[in-house]
């Protein structure tokens, strides 16, 4: 039993020193990402948009190609990966779930920003929430409301 106790303590051990070997390493990148957003006007001004920060700026800046290429903001997302898969036929369009194509990494840190931002609006705390929004997530989960498609374009002014 003793014997047990002292691997499972000394396991234990090595797990805390690596955990605090990570936490460095963590820190330190943090600190050469937080120079480069100081350094780089573009990524200060993306790290503006709401639910983007430091570290969605960062990502952008590193795996967007040149902006001038897509056309809309849904050929943006279509590139990250966050837009319905098409099943539409004879005219009738049906728009199936988000697919995983494009770039996870990016889109998942664009969503998780995404979901930040609704949880005032969860809790009743947003004054600007739209009534749609309120209804939307009342019916649906918070990830599901940050990544979905809107069929139509909404500007951040706009009712909807």
């Amino acid at each position: 039993m003793i014997d047990r106790c002292r691997t499972s303590l000394e396991s234990f051990l090595l797990c805390m020193d690596e955990y605090r070997d990570l936490l460095s390493e963590i820190k330190l990148i943090e600190e050469k990402l937080m120079d480069l957003h100081r350094t780089d006007e573009c990524r200060r001004r993306l790290a503006e948009i709401p639910g983007v920060g430091p570290v969605g700026a960062s990502l952008l800046m590193m795996k967007t190609p040149d902006p001038r290429m897509f056309k809309s903001g849904r050929d943006f997302a279509a590139w990250i990966g966050l837009t319905p898969k098409d099943h539409s036929t004879a005219g009738k369009v049906r728009l199936g779930v988000i697919t995983r194509a494009g770039d996870e990494r990016l889109g998942s840190v664009l969503v998780v920003g995404a979901t930040a931002l609704l949880q005032p609006v969860r809790a009743g705390r947003s004054r600007h929430a739209s009534r749609w929004l309120t209804e939307l997530l009342q019916r649906k989960k918070p990830k599901l409301v940050a990544a979905r498609p809107t069929r139509s374009p909404v500007s951040p002014g706009s009712s909807r």
